[in-house]
């Protein structure tokens, strides 16, 4: 393996071979197709992460193979229980998938390391996140990382938001 992480470029055949490993792995964890309500920063990888200056979109590569993905941007949602978090001071982590090939081998840590590291840079206070209680080994990997729960929704998706301080 040579595995390498870098991060993804406003270049259309790198961009075409994230948005068909994202896919991928979306139609394995989740067993749904490319849909808009949910995917719309795939479809607009350029405009969610590439193109803002406090954004980017980290992928491994093992030689020119993508084998995980994560995905960083300010914090753009409004749910009224985070009004404190903003574009400015929260960074929010997205898209992170690892084949399933490649886990268990610290990758999906170095890829978050990454994030936290360019969180820092950027200037974030925080970085926010929600996975889902379904995916068994998600929110051991999170709170392993120091990830803290601050909502539990009961909804059918399993929802978890989770925070951490930078």
């Amino acid at each position: 393996m040579n595995i390498t992480i870098k991060e993804l470029k406003n270049n259309e055949e790198e961009i075409s071979n994230v948005k068909k490993f994202l896919y991928e792995q979306i139609k394995i964890e989740y067993g749904i197709g490319p849909t808009p309500k949910f995917h719309y920063d795939i479809e607009g990888i350029d405009e969610y992460y590439i193109l803002p200056n406090k954004n980017n979109f980290f992928v491994a590569y093992d030689d020119e193979k993508v084998i995980a993905t994560a995905g960083v941007r300010g914090y753009d949602k409004d749910y009224e229980f985070f009004k404190d978090y903003t574009i400015d001071n929260t960074a929010s982590i997205w898209r992170l998938m690892v084949d399933k090939d490649y886990r268990r081998n610290g990758l999906a840590r170095k890829l978050v390391g990454e994030i936290e590291e360019f969180s820092k840079d950027n200037g974030y206070d925080q970085i926010y996140l929600h996975t889902h209680r379904y995916l068994d080994s998600a929110l051991p990997f999170w709170t392993s990382l120091g990830y803290e729960i601050t909502i539990e929704e009961d909804d059918y998706d399993e929802t978890d938001h989770m925070i951490k301080i930078l």
